[in-house]
């Protein structure tokens, strides 16, 4: 269509890499308008960890908008907000021992981070926030202070204060431990750096490019807070929700962190709906002091509850991402000794996991030859460096397999190995073997 020419402003990004117009989509699939269908390991950029138009949450929305349920209802009490709070609270806080209270923000994940950093600086009185190397916390303008990545920071065209930046793990080498640097520029008063309300972290850096932080680092970097009396602010709208093989990112490490911010898969359809957490006395906002039109969004609220309430009553569907994610694992780590001759690592945690190609056009060139054979994935990283999987939890172990298969074709095809055979059966059925493979990975 012309009009995409001729209306839409230049700053759309996917529609470039994926320059096809789609018109339906189910489970882990899209579909153009010429009746294409493709794989889809992009998932929302994490928004679609139960998939597309998922049946048993299609059901409870439809049935909620025939009976006139609420759409909007600002900060009003509703009988939808009211249900999703139990099923939060019963299924997903309370077995994990949590007692936060929750923020209903504007409807992204960014207004969510805007939030907890308000409310961190309101309750300590205190400016500075530490955020790390190559973290990604949204567009918006106090978010975006706290973002790495010079593309978007760029784009803001003024200067940005309130932060200082820490290396996040790994970033000056295995061997050196940041936490302890932290610790140490917060115990020297000469060291430039303000004493901060909070620290800021992701347990996986998405956008940052699938880097995820060590179950030891976490903990360390709770306990640097704990020692300089600083909140703990974890942005988990990517990494949660289950996809690193548990609600909440950073549940094995066994941290209680001040507040967490969430949004992308919560709705569970793919509908806007972002949440702060925190602490009950972190909670000293007065009446309407942050808010927003489209705070708490109904329709998600419904879709919300259905996923908590048949994802989330027990652990089962939890083994299930960790057992894929295991296979996802095994799978790249074959790519990468087949193939990587020591310039490709793979990265990550549960099914959120990255191929890290070093070169950000390998990586472009990867995808873009996975596209051509029907499986939409991205890359990520400061350089776009890494091949990222954000597909859909409820991935069949069929179509996992078949994802990966083309990714490695890919890999093949671009770095023009003689193994290649002209025409590859992208597409073939191969099930039986994806059950073998996934089980051995359980």
């Amino acid at each position: 269509m012309k009009v995409f020419d001729e209306i839409e402003s230049e700053v759309q990004s996917y529609a470039r890499a994926f320059p096809r117009i789609f018109n339906k989509a189910q489970g882990e699939y899209l579909y153009d308008e010429e009746g294409n269908q493709y794989l889809d390991f992009l998932g929302g950029a994490g928004t679609l960890n139960y998939g597309h138009n998922n049946p048993i949450f299609k059901e409870a929305l439809l049935e909620y908008i025939q009976a006139d349920g609420i759409t909007h209802g600002l900060d009003l009490h509703t009988k939808a907000k009211g249900e999703f709070l139990e099923s939060f609270s019963e299924k997903i806080l309370k077995p994990r021992n949590m007692n936060y209270v929750m923020q209903f923000t504007g409807p992204t994940g960014t207004n969510a981070v805007e939030a907890a950093l308000k409310i961190a600086r309101k309750y300590k009185g205190r400016e500075n926030i530490i955020s790390f190397t190559n973290g990604f916390h949204g567009c918006s303008m106090g978010a975006l202070a706290a973002t790495g990545n010079s593309h978007h920071r760029g784009a803001a065209g003024v200067s940005m204060s309130g932060i200082t930046r820490m290396p996040y793990e790994g970033y000056l080498g295995d061997d050196i431990d940041t936490t302890a640097y932290l610790d140490k520029v917060l115990s020297d008063s000469s060291s430039g750096v303000d004493h901060p309300a909070a620290v800021m972290v992701e347990t996986v850096q998405g956008e940052g490019g699938i880097n995820a932080c060590s179950v030891e680092w976490l903990r360390n970097l709770e306990a640097v807070c704990r020692k300089h009396d600083v909140l703990l602010i974890v942005d988990d709208i990517q990494a949660g929700c289950g996809r690193t093989g548990s609600f909440f990112s950073f549940e094995e490490a066994g941290i209680k962190p001040d507040i967490v911010t969430l949004s992308k898969s919560l709705s569970g359809y793919g509908l806007p709906f972002a949440v702060v957490l925190m602490s009950p006395e972190l909670d000293q906002w007065k009446p309407g002091e942050h808010n927003g039109t489209f705070r708490g969004n109904n329709l998600a609220f419904v879709t919300a509850k259905a996923a908590i309430d048949h994802y989330w009553s027990d652990d089962k569907f939890a083994k299930e991402v960790q057992r894929k994610g295991e296979y996802i694992e095994q799978r790249m780590s074959a790519i990468v000794e087949k193939y990587g001759e020591g310039n490709m690592t793979t990265r990550g945690r549960g099914m959120m996991r990255g191929l890290n190609c070093i070169s950000g056009d390998l990586a472009g060139q990867i995808t873009k030859e996975a596209f051509k054979h029907g499986l939409v994935i991205e890359t990520s990283g400061a350089d776009d460096q890494v091949v990222k999987t954000l597909c859909p939890l409820t991935t069949s172990d069929e179509n996992l397999k078949r994802g990966l298969d083309i990714v490695e074709a890919a890999v093949q095809k671009v770095l023009k190995s003689n193994d290649v055979p002209e025409e590859h059966d992208f597409f073939a059925d191969d099930s039986d073997s994806a059950e073998e493979s996934l089980a051995g990975a359980a």
